[in-house]
């Protein structure tokens, strides 16, 4: 595994989809500033953090214990797409394009999770 969190694919789908989030969350009502924006900003941008976090540990049970907390904060996020999709600030297209996103980051953090366990 590379320990420089920028060259992992995985990462970088996770940054791309925060740069998403922080978007579609432009759109949110002012009310929610405090709500649902700031839980799905901060649940995506958790990803891509803890995946560098993990990145810079020794040992493989501390690097899988961030990517751990990574997918922790994808399924947060996951939930709160849901909700904001259920609630009418997130359009179905929209919704579809990011929970696609989630999903195959949430697979590929799995994937790179065992191989660590495993010590690859």
């Amino acid at each position: 595994m590379s320990r420089d969190f920028h060259n992992l694919k995985v990462w970088q789908k996770s940054h791309q989809l925060t740069l998403a989030i922080y978007n579609v969350t432009r759109t949110f009502p002012p009310e929610e500033a405090y709500g649902m924006t700031s839980q799905m900003r901060r649940a995506a941008a958790s990803i891509g953090a803890n995946i560098a976090e993990g990145c810079g540990r020794d040992g493989s049970a501390d690097v899988a214990r961030f990517f751990d907390m990574a997918m922790g904060s994808a399924s947060e996020l996951e939930y709160h797409l849901l909700l904001a999709r259920d609630l009418g600030m997130v359009a179905g297209p929209a919704y579809g394009r990011l929970a696609r996103d989630v999903t195959e980051i949430k697979r590929m953090l799995t994937s790179l999770t065992q191989k660590v366990r495993a010590g690859a």
